[in-house]
């Protein structure tokens, strides 16, 4: 994979959140951690293996200095969808 995918958008390839769209927050070994910003907080987030995963290269998310915001995960994401609707139309 990338040598630094913090802040990409993934989408999930295996489990119960198959096809989620989530924001990597951080990454450790071969595991990644990601947030959606609803049921997946900065707070809380989701453990996955990096081969679980599908890198979205088109989009990324900058990281403040302050971290990642909830809010801001919750745009990026809705943002990502809506033109990803409006390609398939």
């Amino acid at each position: 994979m990338e040598e630094n995918i913090v802040g990409m958008l993934a989408t999930s390839k295996a489990g119960h959140d198959k096809d989620s769209v989530y924001v990597i927050i951080r990454e450790d070994g071969e595991y990644i951690f990601a947030a959606d910003g609803k049921g997946r907080t900065v707070e809380r987030p989701k453990r996955k293996n990096r081969k679980h995963v599908q890198l979205i290269k088109k989009k990324r998310m900058p990281e403040s200095e302050n971290g990642f915001n909830d809010l801001e995960i919750k745009r990026v994401i809705k943002e990502y969808l809506k033109e990803r609707e409006e390609r398939d139309v």
